[in-house]
């Protein structure tokens, strides 16, 4: 059995230090220094050099134990950023087996959980002299600001055949083996200002947005498919025909020619109503994460179900609705699966997990290495 109340203890120390995304200045050293007194091999990489990441990432390596080269070397990855509010989080374990924020900022569980969990099994291997092959903890930044850390990893660092993203909002057992493509649709429409009592000698940007909406197609769009306006701002007083409004916009699916379509129609849409009322729409589309699909068959979800099963849990395999740094490490030919962690109700401020799931999780990820190395 793991150490449940030192688990405990390190996510409660995790989950009080500041590191809302794109401000992991605090919390990264910290993290960088017990790994290295754990006796891993750690080294940073320069993803602080993007204005927009706080900190590097940590590539660290715990070496194996075996002469066996047999042993397949893999990895997991957790990212120690949160979202929004997350400063001066106030931790408690309440009566009914959970943990939670005061209600003021999110807990932090995502993805504080998985790094706990981490933690404890490096130190449950060193305590039971575990025999493993070499292990890689990839610890990155910036994940909850669309995966921009994993982004700037350095393929090359990386040296595992397969792995696990220690980051998924399901049951402690429960295995992602699928997730969706993002693309994010950036756009500006530009009018005409004018005085609002003339407001024929202008063009409202604000009224050729709304327009635009008004025609696309958004929400659910088919079984694979959705799409959604998220930001809208623009205009700088009510006596005033709005110039130019910025809309930030999404579409993501699990079929590459459906969200080819959407993002076609929505610029299209955009682009031809402008048109139409005399504006212009100026679009820039990019590609958040690309999608992936794991089979169950594959050794890399074996692992996980037989980790799950081993433990009493259901061993489940899901498609999931959103990205993971896992989602990036795939496209570096890294077969990689996404672990349920057990938090709930993440992004928000009433967050909360399970002593248990954390006692779960990181025996999961002992049990992964055990099966690994047999």
């Amino acid at each position: 059995m793991v150490n449940s109340q030192r688990l405990l203890d390190t996510f409660l120390e995790l989950v009080q230090i500041n590191s809302e995304t794109g401000h992991e200045e605090v919390i990264q050293p910290i993290l960088k220094n017990k790994f290295e007194q754990l006796g891993l091999n750690v080294v940073e990489d320069n993803a602080s050099e993007k204005e927009w990441l706080g900190a590097n990432n940590l590539i660290c390596t715990l070496p194996s134990t075996s002469e066996d080269n047999s042993i397949p070397s893999i990895y997991f990855t957790s990212h120690m950023d949160t979202v929004v509010p997350g400063i001066n989080v106030k931790p408690h374990v309440s009566d009914d087996g959970y943990i939670y924020s005061d209600g003021t900022t999110v807990l932090g569980s995502d993805d504080k959980a998985g790094l706990a969990a981490i933690t404890e099994t490096i130190e449950y291997l060193q305590e039971h002299n575990l025999p493993h092959g070499q292990i890689q903890f990839i610890i990155t930044v910036g994940e909850e600001s669309g995966l921009k850390g994993a982004k700037e990893l350095d393929s090359t660092a990386l040296d595992a055949q397969f792995g696990y993203a220690v980051d998924a909002s399901q049951p402690v057992g429960t295995t992602v083996v699928g997730a969706p493509t993002q693309m994010s649709i950036h756009t500006t429409i530009t009018g005409k200002t004018a005085h609002a009592s003339t407001p024929d000698k202008g063009v409202s940007a604000i009224n050729i947005a709304a327009k635009a909406i008004s025609k696309m197609k958004l929400g659910r769009i088919d079984e694979y498919t959705t799409a959604n306006i998220g930001k809208f701002h623009g205009g700088s007083a009510t006596n005033i025909v709005a110039d130019e409004v910025v809309l930030e916009a999404e579409a993501r699916s699990h079929n590459d020619e459906s969200i080819n379509q959407q993002v076609t129609h929505m610029k299209d849409i955009f682009e031809s109503t402008a048109k139409e009322l005399g504006g212009e729409a100026h679009i820039r589309i990019e590609k958040s994460y690309p999608g992936f699909k794991i089979e169950d068959n594959a050794e890399v979800t074996q692992y996980a179900i037989n980790s799950a099963k081993e433990l009493g849990l259901t061993g489940d395999t899901v498609i999931a609705g959103g990205g993971s740094d896992g989602s990036i490490i795939n496209t570096f030919g890294i077969p990689t699966v996404i672990l349920g962690v057990g938090y709930e109700n993440i992004h928000t401020t009433s967050e909360r997990i399970s002593v248990q799931s954390l006692n779960q999780l990181a025996q999961q990820l002992i049990k992964i290495i055990e099966l690994v190395s047999k």
